[in-house]
């Protein structure tokens, strides 16, 4: 909740900002570039630091660096000086948002993950509907330094208690985890000029971009097969559910992120909205998803992450058509109403399916891989619009990414589905469950029967020869193994 703020209320505050310290409009870029390269490069190695130290203890300083580095910003003299905070405040960023997932992967277990995602998503869409409100007020009230004041208290109070109880965190399941540096500087060159290149795509310094990005992820490939510990281990990034789940996200938060960028334009150019009424036409978008979270925790239960996540991208799908056509407000209202319902579902369900499927001990890769995906996706999503707005109009992006987000229903194959089983644990399909799985918690395991006593030779009588009655041979057998529940 506190980096969805920071990000969202900066975005009201970078007009106020710019004229105040006389900044260019690429160096006012640069205060959300910067921390957007600082954030993707880091994540996934910031969650094998959380693995191998321990997620609150990374969790602890990100937080606290979070805080810090917003003050200095605050008191910043120059633009310069905000950039350069802003990609420090990157670092500790990256630290933090993987450790909020490791820590709900080390504190629940797997069938009891559905509603703390859930809370941390709705958590995630509460604070993307205040920013853009709060940052308004502060900036209007005190000007934009104020809404970096906004999450020092947050940042320092929160950060000061998970030091304060980190004592008592369970310690790391690999605690002679080896850290793969190498390997984090490839997929830090990666990202980074990946991110890069989205934002600026044109001229030399994009084609240099694309082509470091494509070079160092040859090497980052070539690397990871080699290396005797992986940063991102085989059972991780292997599952296909896992890289279906990942996909999506990036899918689903691009044509996101896309739309509302074109919206923005539609609405106020087309449609001759103020800004004020913008946001206010936008808000079913942050009510839909705030109410998807716990709603997708319940579909998660009954029927498994595949058709939840079919349904949910279908909607966001449609939600992003209605708003390619939407005549006036109240259609918009109604579009974004069904995109955020689908996109809140998407998040929580394909979040769930990363979560659930890696270790323990890789939790915090796992996390770091779903933030990665969360950050692209924008990133991506806001290039593509742009570039079609310039060929198109401003509508045309709308209906591309309604296409693009229908064309990601393919991906949902790999999901897992929900397993039926019945009272004695066996599926009702008949597949006979792999050998070592882990039996259903839900079902008590059956106490062996004792032995019985081999029976005594009977007394012969007249005609009869001595035998004895063939024992019934019951021994200790295992429980019914049945498929964990998706």
């Amino acid at each position: 909740m506190v980096v969805a703020l920071d990000g969202t209320v900066l975005t009201v505050a970078q007009p106020t900002l710019q004229r105040d310290l006389d900044a260019s409009f690429a160096e006012v870029q640069w205060t959300s570039t910067g921390y957007l390269v600082a954030v993707a490069a880091l994540l996934v190695f910031a969650g094998r630091l959380g693995d191998r130290y321990g997620h609150r203890r990374a969790f602890a300083v990100g937080m606290l660096g979070f805080g810090a580095t917003s003050a200095g910003i605050a008191v910043a003299p120059s633009v310069g000086w905000v950039i350069g905070l802003r990609v420090v405040q990157g670092v500790f960023g990256a630290l933090l948002q993987p450790a909020t997932l490791g820590m709900l992967r080390s504190a629940y277990p797997p069938e009891g993950l559905r509603r703390p995602i859930a809370a941390r998503t709705a958590a995630i869409g509460l604070a993307a509907a205040a920013g853009p409100v709060l940052g308004g007020a502060l900036t209007t009230g005190f000007g934009w330094r104020a809404v970096f004041l906004l999450n020092v208290l947050p940042a320092l109070a929160f950060g000061a208690l998970a030091l304060a109880s980190e004592r008592r965190e369970r310690p790391p399941a690999s605690p002679a985890l080896a850290l793969d540096v190498p390997g984090a500087l490839w997929l830090a060159v990666v990202l980074a000029s990946l991110v890069h290149t989205l934002v600026a795509p044109s001229g030399v310094t994009g084609a240099l971009g694309a082509l470091t990005a494509v070079v160092a992820c040859a090497g980052f490939v070539r690397h990871e097969r080699r290396a005797p510990a992986p940063l991102v281990p085989p059972a991780v990034l292997g599952s296909p559910a896992v890289g279906a789940a990942l996909a999506l996200l990036v899918t689903a938060s691009a044509v996101l992120n896309g739309s509302l960028f074109a919206c923005v334009y539609v609405l106020q150019d087309d449609l001759g909205l103020t800004p004020l009424r913008t946001a206010l036409v936008s808000l079913p978008l942050a009510a839909s998803l705030v109410a998807a979270a716990p709603a997708s925790a319940v579909l998660l239960r009954r029927a498994g992450a595949r058709p939840t996540v079919t349904g949910a991208i279908a909607l966001l799908a449609v939600g992003i058509l209605t708003l390619s056509a939407a005549p006036g407000t109240a259609a918009f209202c109604a579009g974004f109403a069904l995109v955020g319902a689908g996109f809140g579902t998407v998040m929580v369900a394909a979040t769930h399916v990363v979560v659930r499927q890696a270790p323990v001990e890789s939790a915090g890769v796992a996390g770091g891989l779903q933030q990665t995906a969360m950050n692209v996706g924008p990133v991506l999503g806001v290039a593509s619009a742009t570039v079609l707005m310039d060929a198109a109009g401003t509508r045309s992006p709308l209906v591309v990414l309604a296409v693009v987000a229908a064309a990601a229903l393919p991906l949902c194959r790999p999901l897992p589905r929900r397993s039926r089983t019945v009272p004695d644990g066996r599926p009702r399909s008949g597949v006979p469950t792999a050998v070592g799985a882990a039996p259903s918690r839900s079902l008590p395991r059956p106490r062996p029967a004792p032995p019985r006593s081999l029976p005594q030779p009977r007394p012969a009588g007249p005609g009869d020869a001595p035998h004895t009655v063939p024992p019934v041979e019951r021994g200790s057998f295992g429980p019914s193994l049945g498929d964990d529940e998706v």
